[in-house]
Order: structure tokens, then C-alpha cells, then sequence
């Protein structure tokens, strides 16, 4: 039987660019998403389904465990922990029982940044360990206890490393993470002041090789941040307004004015209009905290660095212009 590299969320956003890079490289491929299966290889599944994951996984080599919520927010927190935590216990467990030879597990930046964090200018890299109990949300607290439970599973033998992207960027975000939704939003001049903050972007088609470097080089059991430039909001905003000709916002805004208007949108606004707030909690406490992440860890031994964010911001707001949502100006 011919062997597999099974990528669960292989239909998402970082999934489809990761399937096709793959098979560019002649690998056999199985996407397992819920959404229809689009290649003959490919599996529709939940990862919340045994059965479901036998299925993908019968004749995996290699696994991409990209599946889960990527959102800050939503109407019942506990999606998060079923999916993004439990869901990848699941695909752990179906792994080991495949006798899979590597898993490679994606989590998020966002673990690396809790409540101790300064809200002034620090540095984050993979030996820094925090508690879930620390996290600022719901969403960052699986993908922690998710990263806890690849941990595990290492020590009851299965080949696993964990990838720690940080805010993926590049056309084809058809779910609108937040950082898509971020950009969007101040091309389409929605947003009239902005937080100081760093923000840490890197390009899709680099992340692609960047999680194939850590299947293929990774030590089992470490986690590699897969990082681009460490960005100020407001250089970031340059770009965005040399790019689209708006002008951007001047105002800055106070994190502790920014904390109360999260709040008030998130526990006020979105409760009684059930619609997604436009700042989140989660991701104002997140970006009220000044982190530089770094990938030297990767560079260094897995011989990768991100490509630049400009081109790649280019190519997310002509796809925003493309699909009718970037206002003209």
C-alpha cells in the first residue's frame, strides 16, 4: 500500500497552500477535511470521529494536524477546547494507533503570551512555558492544553514536534482569520485608531515550507516558532496606505481604553446582537502586549526564514480587491 502524508484541515487556509506544495513535491496526499473532498485522494471527516479518522489515516506516514478554530471569538467558548483540544487528543490517539511516523502538530503564537506578560516591549522563543490558567481567552487556553496533550503523546511514544506559526498572511483566506479581517478592515478605513502594538506575519507559501522543514528536520518532541519580521502596527499600517492609497489612522490608542472597548463589544454588543465583535478580548489582551518573537531556533536547525511580508500583503489585499471586499477608495 502506498504511503500517505495526511493533512487534517488540508481544505483551510495554511492547509490548501501546505496540500498543494506537497504534491508539487510528488508526495501522496490525503487532505481530511470536513469540507468535500476536491482530489481522489482526499478524505471528508471530523476529527471529533473515530471512525472518520481511521479512515484518513490508514496508510499515513506523515501527518499535518493544521484542523481546528482559528477564530478569537465565539458564541459558545467551548468550541475551542472540544475542537482545538480535544479534537487533536483525537487525532493523537488515531495517530498512535496507525503507527504513524511523524506527526507534525500546529499551534499558535498566541500560547506564548499570558496574563505576566508586560504589557511593554519582551521577547518570546520556544523555551518559554506558560499555563493554561495564564492565557488570555479560550482560544489560546486549547491551543495550549492541545500542544500539553502532543507532549503527552511523545512520551507514550509517537514521533510528534510542534509548529508554532505566528499570523499566517497571503491571498485565499476565505474564513477571514483575524489578521486577514485586521487588514481588511483598515484598507476599508473601518477602523479609526489602532494600539502600538508588534505584529510577527509570516507569508503562506513560506509557512508551507516551513512545516515541512520541521517534519523533515525537527528533534522529536521540540517546538519551532515559524516566524516572519517583527512588525509595528504603525509600519504596517505604512504599507497598507502605500498600497491602497487610503490614509490610515493617526489616533493611537491606550491599551486600558482599548481593554474597555474589547470588553464592552465582546461581553455587551455581541451578546445582544450575536454577531462576532469587531475587537475582540482575546485580541485586544493580545495585542496589548508587546512580543518580538523569534525563529532563530528554526533557522537554525532547519535552515528556514520567512520570505518578505510586503509582497505577500500585496498579494492578500489584490485577493481582498478580487473577491469584491476592499472598498475603493
Amino acid at each position: 500500500m502506498s504511503s500517505y502524508t495526511v493533512v487534517p484541515g488540508g481544505a483551510g487556509f495554511v492547509g490548501k497552500v501546505l496540500v498543494a506544495t506537497l504534491r508539487e513535491r510528488g508526495e501522496r496526499v490525503r487532505s481530511f477535511d470536513l469540507a468535500p473532498a476536491s482530489h481522489p485522494d482526499d478524505v471528508q471527516g471530523s476529527i471529533l470521529n473515530s471512525d472518520d479518522l481511521r479512515r484518513a489515516f490508514e496508510g499515513a506516514q506523515s501527518i499535518f494536524h493544521l484542523a481546528g478554530n482559528a477564530q478569537l471569538w465565539a458564541r459558545d467558548n467551548t468550541v475551542f477546547e472540544r475542537i482545538n483540544h480535544l479534537g487533536t487528543k483525537n487525532v493523537l490517539e488515531a495517530a498512535l494507533s496507525a503507527n504513524v511516523g511523524r506527526v507534525v502538530h500546529c499551534s499558535s503564537l498566541t500560547t506564548l503570551v499570558g496574563r505576566k506578560t508586560s504589557i511593554e516591549h519582551s521577547t518570546a522563543n520556544e523555551d518559554l512555558r506558560l499555563e493554561p490558567a495564564s492565557m488570555l481567552g479560550a482560544y489560546p487556553r486549547s491551543k495550549l492544553w492541545a500542544e500539553r496533550a502532543v507532549e503527552s503523546a511523545v512520551s507514550n511514544g509517537l514521533d510528534a514536534v510542534i509548529a508554532v506559526p505566528t499570523e499566517p498572511i497571503g491571498p485565499g483566506d476565505v474564513g477571514l482569520t483575524p489578521p486577514t479581517q485586521m487588514i481588511l478592515d483598515f484598507a476599508n478605513g473601518k477602523t479609526p485608531a489602532y494600539i502600538d502594538c508588534i505584529l510577527n506575519f509570516v507569508p503562506l507559501d513560506s509557512l508551507a515550507q516551513g512545516l515541512i522543514a520541521v517534519r523533515d528536520k525537527g528533534r522529536r518532541g521540540q517546538r519551532y516558532i515559524l516566524g516572519g519580521a517583527n512588525t509595528p502596527m504603525r509600519d504596517l499600517l505604512v504599507m497598507i496606505e502605500s498600497a491602497t492609497g487610503r490614509k490610515m489612522p493617526k489616533t493611537k490608542l491606550p491599551y486600558f481604553v482599548a481593554l474597555l472597548a474589547g470588553a464592552i463589544d465582546t461581553g455587551l454588543v455581541s451578546t445582544l446582537t450575536q454577531k462576532p465583535p469587531k475587537a475582540p478580548l482575546t485580541g485586544v489582551r493580545l495585542a496589548g502586549r508587546q512580543v518580538s518573537f523569534s525563529s532563530e531556533k528554526a533557522a537554525k536547525e532547519l535552515g528556514w526564514r520567512a520570505s518578505e511580508l510586503a509582497p505577500a500583503l500585496h498579494q492578500t489585499l489584490k485577493w481582498l480587491e478580487e473577491q469584491g471586499l476592499l472598498k475603493s477608495v
